[in-house]
């Protein structure tokens, strides 16, 4: 199964140093039957897509709590065995969880099929995003109007051997 896990950069880096993702439990972004159920879609590429871009949300989230971290979203695609990632059943159609699963930790960052992350051209729209979070999280229109802005950029895709220079 593939899951795709929301980074910072300076988290991608951690894991490049000690060859892991995470030392517990991971929280990570997978075609679950809620995201089938929210996305309305039987194409696995849309499906995958959709997961991607769920946790690229997420990872904004860590780059808004880590006033350190460059403002680039990073997700990284790991294939996992079927099984080893769970979703929650009771969260599984709330809105902020769709898609959500957690994998029991730490996964070799060997198992790593890509990594995803912003060009450098998004910072902008990424700082501006995550210092707008809050408001929009409260209701404000204007706040995700501008959140909903760093959505405007891909993700670029990496290869795992790419790694090094990312996060130099």
């Amino acid at each position: 199964m593939r899951v795709y896990v929301p980074l910072t950069l300076p988290g991608l880096a951690q894991a490049h140093r000690t060859g892991t993702l995470g030392a517990g439990t991971l929280t990570a972004y997978a075609v679950t039957p809620g995201l089938r159920e929210w996305y309305v879609s039987d194409d696995i590429e849309e499906l995958e897509y959709a997961a991607l871009s769920r946790a690229a949300a997420a990872s904004l989230r860590l780059i808004a709590a880590d006033p350190d971290a460059a403002r680039r979203r990073v997700v990284v695609a790991v294939d996992v065995p079927d099984g080893a990632a769970t979703a929650d059943p009771d969260r599984g159609l709330d809105p902020a969880s769709v898609g959500e699963v957690r994998v029991a930790g730490p996964v070799p960052l060997a198992k790593a099929a890509a990594v995803h992350a912003d060009s450098s051209d998004a910072e902008a729209d990424v700082t501006a995003a995550a210092d707008a979070l809050g408001a929009a999280d409260m209701g404000d229109d204007d706040a995700q109007f501008t959140v909903d802005g760093a959505e405007d950029h891909e993700l670029l895709w990496y290869g795992v051997q790419e790694i090094p220079n990312l996060v130099d």
